[in-house]
C-alpha cells in the first residue's frame, strides 16, 4: 500500500453509527463527504452493514441529485441552468466553461484537478448567472471572471 492509498478513509469507521434503514440518507451523505461519491462497493457495505437489500440503497443514490455515482474533481463546479441564470446567458458560459476545460459536462480533467456539472437550480438567483465549486457561490459571471476563477484554482 503506498502513501496516499493509506490516506483513504476505512468504509467500516465511516459507517460504524448507522444501523438502520433510517440511517441511509445520513450514511450516504457520510460516504459522499468521505470518499467524493458514493461507489457500488461503498453502496454494498451500507447494505450489509443496516441489513437492506442494495436495491433500496441504490433508489436513495438515483433519486436525489445530492449524491454522486462517479468521482469528482479536487474542484468540482456545478453550473447553475435554472430560469433567473439562463436568461443570463448560462449557457453559453457552460460551453465556454466546457471549452476552457476540455471536458464536456458530467467529465473531469485528466489531471483530475476539475469536474463540470450542470444543475437546475444553485439557489443564487440574484446573482444570476451563478455557478458552484463545492459550497462556494460565484455570481454575475462573465468569461472574464470564470477566467479569474479558474485560473486561482491552478
Amino acid at each position: 500500500m503506498n502513501n496516499h492509498e493509506s490516506l483513504k478513509p476505512d468504509i467500516h469507521k465511516v459507517l460504524k453509527k448507522y444501523d438502520s434503514k433510517k440511517d441511509i440518507i445520513p450514511a450516504l451523505q457520510d460516504i459522499q463527504e468521505n470518499f467524493g461519491f458514493v461507489s457500488e462497493e461503498n453502496a454494498e457495505s451500507l447494505a450489509k452493514k443496516i441489513n437492506s437489500p442494495l436495491v433500496d440503497i441504490s433508489g436513495v443514490v438515483t433519486f436525489y441529485n445530492m449524491f454522486r455515482l462517479k468521482p469528482v474533481g479536487k474542484y468540482h463546479i456545478a453550473i447553475c441552468r435554472g430560469t433567473a441564470c439562463h436568461v443570463q446567458n448560462s449557457e453559453e458560459l457552460l460551453k465556454y466553461v466546457e471549452k476552457k476545460l476540455k471536458i464536456k459536462t458530467g467529465e473531469i480533467t485528466q489531471d483530475g484537478r476539475f469536474s463540470l456539472e450542470a444543475v437546475n437550480c444553485i439557489g443564487a438567483c440574484a446573482k444570476a448567472p451563478a455557478m458552484m465549486i463545492h459550497d462556494k457561490v460565484y455570481g454575475q459571471l462573465t468569461e472574464k471572471k470564470i477566467d479569474a476563477i479558474l485560473d486561482s484554482m491552478k
